[in-house]
This record gives structure tokens, sequence and C-alpha cells, in this order.
């Protein structure tokens, strides 16, 4: 028999991984984890995953289990749903700053659609700006963006420091001005860039706009020139300039998570709950 509770460990982690993190999301201690793993393993009687000091890679049968072990669970929890009688059902329309696009945001959303499979989940990426007028305007039900420190009373789900990013061994020309890779207005970043350039007396021009991440990312890994993220999600292949570039601090930015209050219920709370319950995993706090 395959206990469910082996292989909900084992889909954790083939999906981080790493043992060391599974136990985090699972509450579980790391010896417990691995207990499970090799339990599933003996009831197999195939190994599913090599193990080494650095990494957790799948098999071949690992790779097999983890389409049997998605569809048993999955099917585990719409049994569940369907005779507690508290499965969701409705439209929840969420929004999400550009940022997310290519981090753990689209594991956190796969959980909720695996959890609640009769709720309509449609998602909007775009820049935080446009996210809160789209909120305030009534066409989106929930919003996790970018916001200036302070900007209002809602609570902050983080607060992170803004740095300046370049591709690795970047360097700037101290008599040029500073080349900025920046998304359109009304970005938050952009802005926090520019008015920290204008304060310091610092020239600059726009060598880059991008609406897409993926666009910021290639220019500044063409050496095209700088820009600004929060440093906890600073792209793959690009790195924070060091100490001495002689750029003014960009300062901080919230991120927070709003809803319309007429929708704060049923499908919308439950998605609510599952990106507070996931903030951690979003900005990389172990």
């Amino acid at each position: 028999m395959l206990d469910p509770v082996w292989l909900k460990t084992f889909l954790t982690v083939a999906e981080t991984r790493s043992f060391t993190r599974a136990a985090h999301r699972l509450g579980l201690r790391q010896s417990t984890v691995s207990q499970h793993v090799r339990k599933l393993e003996q009831a197999a009687t195939q190994q599913l995953l090599v193990r080494d000091t650095h990494s957790v890679e799948l098999t071949a049968d690992g790779e097999a289990m983890l389409g049997f072990a998605a569809n048993v669970i999955e099917t585990i929890d719409r049994a569940m749903s369907y005779f507690t009688g508290t499965e969701l059902r409705g439209r929840v329309r969420f929004g999400a700053s550009e940022d997310f696009v290519v981090g753990p945001l689209p594991e956190l959303l796969g959980e909720f659609r695996r959890t609640h499979p009769q709720v309509d989940l449609e998602l909007t990426v775009a820049l935080s700006g446009v996210l809160h007028e789209q909120l305030r305007a009534g066409e989106l039900d929930l919003v996790l963006a970018k916001r200036h420190p302070g900007e209002d009373s809602t609570g902050a789900l983080w607060t992170d420091e803004l740095v300046w990013v370049g591709r690795e061994g970047f360097e700037l020309d101290e008599s040029a001005p500073v080349p900025l890779i920046a998304y359109p207005p009304p970005s938050i970043t952009r802005a926090r860039a520019m008015e920290s350039l204008h304060a310091n007396g610092k020239n600059w021009r726009i060598v880059c706009t991008s609406g897409s991440l993926n666009g910021l990312r290639a220019a500044a890994l063409a050496g095209l020139g700088v820009v600004v993220f929060a440093r906890s999600l600073v792209p793959a292949g690009l790195v924070e300039l060091p100490a001495g570039h002689g750029l003014p601090d960009p300062g901080r930015v919230e991120f927070i998570l709003t809803a319309r209050r007429a929708a704060m219920r049923g499908p919308t709370a439950a998605l609510s709950e599952v990106i507070r319950a996931g903030a951690s995993r979003l900005h990389g706090t172990p």
C-alpha cells in the first residue's frame, strides 16, 4: 500500500529538490521526511530519488511515481471536499505584479487550484500601479503588488530594500549619465530610481523600457545598464552592484495584499489565506 502521507512528502521533496525545504514546508523534522521517502521506496521496491550533499534528483521511477502521486493526492483532496461539503465554487480575479512571475507564486497558485478545483482563477500580471487602479475600478478582486512605504494604512506583508542591479562585473562610467533600465510608468521602482538620482544630482538616460521582467533582465544581462529591484526578487543571472558603485540608495518598498471589501469572502478569502501563508516563500525568507 502507498500511504498518502508518504506520497505527499515525496511530492514536496520532488517539488523543492530539498529534504530540508520539504521538512520546513510540511512542518516535519528532516528525519521524518527521509523516513517517509524510504518507506515509499520500500513499498514501491524501487529507488525514487538520488540524493547527495548538494542536490536531490528524481530517478526514472521517481518521475513515474510523480504522476501517480499527484493523481492520488488530488483525488483524495477532491473526495474530502465532496464529502465534507466544503468545496469552494466561484471566481476570483487575482492580480500580481511582474516581479513574481518567475518566482514561487505559480507554485502557490497551483496548490490553490488543486485544493479548490471548482474555483475559476483569473490571473492578471501587470505593473503594481496598474493593478491598484484595476482594483479600485472593480476589475480585480485581490492584488499582490508593491507600494511606497507608508502609502496607506493597509498592513504590509513585508518590506524590502531596493538595490541597484546589473550583470556580473558591470562597471559604471562616472563621467557619463547613468544608463537606466526600467519598467514604464507608473512603475514604483522606476520612480524610486529616478527620484534618488535626481535628489543626488545624478544625470541619467533611459537605455531600455520594458513592461516585461524578462525584457529588463535581458537588457541588464546584455550590459546595457542598471536597474532597480527589490533585494529579495533579483532575477537569476543578475547581481546587486558591489559597494562603492556611487549610486544613491533607492530606498525601500512594501509588498501588500489587498482586496475589494465586497469580494473578501469565499474564493477570494481562501486565496488571500494561501498567499499570506506563503509570504515567506515569495520573498525568500527561510
